[in-house]
């Protein structure tokens, strides 16, 4: 069977929702960057979203990828599902009960003492988000990408339709004169900002309910030997994910307290913000490769040509990560459009930030290995030491360069990550990657993103004509050089022939 159009295949089902999920999702984009014209408001949503971010992955501590490792080794699957839903429905009750508790204190903590309705909504958010992590990984299992894909599709759905009827529904309906006693007792014009998390939080209790079923038909089994293991095998992913997450995040946190006085530092992680959300079809990219490549690695490891196969998998994977970079670098001129004119001066930041993602996708293919080798430590060295490079830069440069420095920072961090992962990757579980090939589709990418940079064409129209010329000549040399794989991949037949 050709593994490539087994996986290719997955991707689509799974690349096909993410598509109208992330779409949709991405509609809040345009949405927010126009509802909230003070950019220091959005800057609000995303430094908060970076706290989450944070906590997600301690609440889930590597439970996701322990499930897919212990299940597709164990006999009764059932007891795995079970022992790390109770797990993570107990350390979720817990941290629920703590923000209860501690909310207003937490609040004032990081900066926010006027808003802790807005820290004890983020608490629930959380805490039904972990539990259905199991859930939503054993769908993914079992291959039932279907329904997996109809739930997240459900959720943004929700999202979105409380987003607009908060945000602009109900503003619309009191200020031509409609009087409902309802409507003034959920809504308070003060309290736009929170509405956002408000409809987050109706997203995930709806989400929820679609998984009570599944709550009452298991079996509550619950095995502290297996727990010990799969903590054991899921906490070093916890810190490789807090690591990875300092990566993804943590320049959000630290522009506010790094940025010269004189600077409004929420103003910036709006404008930061926004203009990340443009790189939507890199990381839409990597997320649903992820959701399809993850139990298709562990599901083939022991097939034959596995390694050849990895080898394949990244080659395409880059050839196509570097299409995306070019196609929105390219583009930019019509992809600006897609936030406020308040935001658009950090449209500079996304080829940097494209790039950066575009390495974090290298990463995650070339990170198989531990994994498959149960040994996960390794991937928190490797976030650990991303982590400081993301930290350092962040530290030394903010003051001077602003954003600019923090979307730097992405890149040199993921790309440092890859080279680890590689050269130590080729020690302990050697795979017959292409390197240069690699190389030399990459920098193809950078440079034709330089030449059309440096031609100054004035005319807009002539300047997307030239461009996406540009884009089909990389594509052209990808054909030559592949032809022959495609052909058979095409064709059906095997690849490592």
């Amino acid at each position: 069977m050709n593994y490539l159009r087994k996986l290719a295949g997955q991707t689509a089902i799974y690349g096909f929702s993410s598509v109208i999920a992330r779409i949709l999702n991405f509609l809040l984009v345009p949405f927010y960057t126009r509802i909230f014209i003070d950019t220091a408001e959005y800057g609000i949503i995303n430094e908060l979203y970076a706290y989450v971010a944070f906590f997600i992955v301690i609440l889930t501590y590597g439970m996701e990828t322990a499930f897919f490792r212990f299940s597709s080794k164990s006999s009764d699957k059932g007891i795995v599902f079970s022992t790390a839903l109770i797990a993570l429905i107990c350390t979720s009750f817990l941290f629920l009960v703590f923000i209860l508790l501690f909310h207003p204190q937490l609040s004032r903590l990081i900066g926010y003492g006027d808003y802790k309705e807005f820290l004890l909504l983020l608490g629930f958010v959380l805490s039904i988000d972990a539990v259905t992590a199991i859930p939503f990984a054993r769908l993914r299992l079992n291959n039932q990408s279907v329904k997996f894909a109809l739930i997240k599709l459900f959720n943004i759905s929700v999202n979105i339709f409380f987003n607009i009827f908060f945000l602009v529904l109900i503003p619309m309906l009191i200020e031509q004169g409609f009087e409902n006693r309802f409507f003034y007792f959920i809504y308070k014009p003060d309290f736009l900002v929170g509405y956002v998390f408000v409809s987050n939080f109706l997203a995930s209790l709806f989400t929820l309910l679609f998984f009570v079923k599944d709550f009452y038909r298991i079996n509550y089994k619950f095995s502290w030997k297996l727990f010990l293991s799969m903590l054991l095998y899921g906490f070093p992913l916890l810190i490789a994910g807090l690591a990875g997450t300092v990566n993804e995040v943590l320049d959000r946190i630290m522009l506010r307290y790094r940025l010269p006085d004189g600077i409004d530092a929420l103003e910036q992680i709006g404008i930061y913000g926004a203009n990340i959300k443009i790189a939507v079809l890199m990381t839409l990219f990597i997320q649903m490769f992820r959701y399809a490549s993850e139990p298709f690695f562990f599901t083939s490891e022991n097939k034959k040509y596995n390694r050849e196969m990895y080898a394949e998998i990244l080659k395409y994977f880059t050839i196509c990560g570097v299409i995306i970079f070019l196609v929105i670098s390219l583009n930019i001129d019509l992809f600006k459009f897609i936030i406020g004119p308040e935001y658009r001066e950090g449209i500079v930041i996304v080829p940097v930030v494209l790039l950066g993602n575009l390495m974090l996708g290298i990463y995650f293919n070339l990170s198989v290995w531990y994994k498959l080798k149960a040994m996960t430590y390794f991937g928190a060295i490797f976030a650990t030491f991303g982590a400081l490079i993301t930290i350092s830069i962040n530290y030394y440069f903010i003051p001077s360069y602003g954003y600019v420095a923090s979307a730097w920072g992405h890149l040199m961090s993921y790309t440092s990550m890859v080279l680890l992962a590689f050269f130590v990757g080729r020690h302990y579980y050697p795979v017959p990657y292409n390197i240069w090939l690699l190389v030399v589709y990459i920098f193809s990418g950078i440079a034709l993103y330089m030449i059309a940079s440096r031609l100054n064409i004035e005319s807009e129209f002539y300047r997307v004509i030239i461009n996406n010329f540009l884009i089909l000549i990389f594509s052209a040399f990808v054909i030559f050089f592949e032809r022959k794989n495609l052909y058979k991949i095409i064709k059906n037949t095997e690849v490592y022939k």
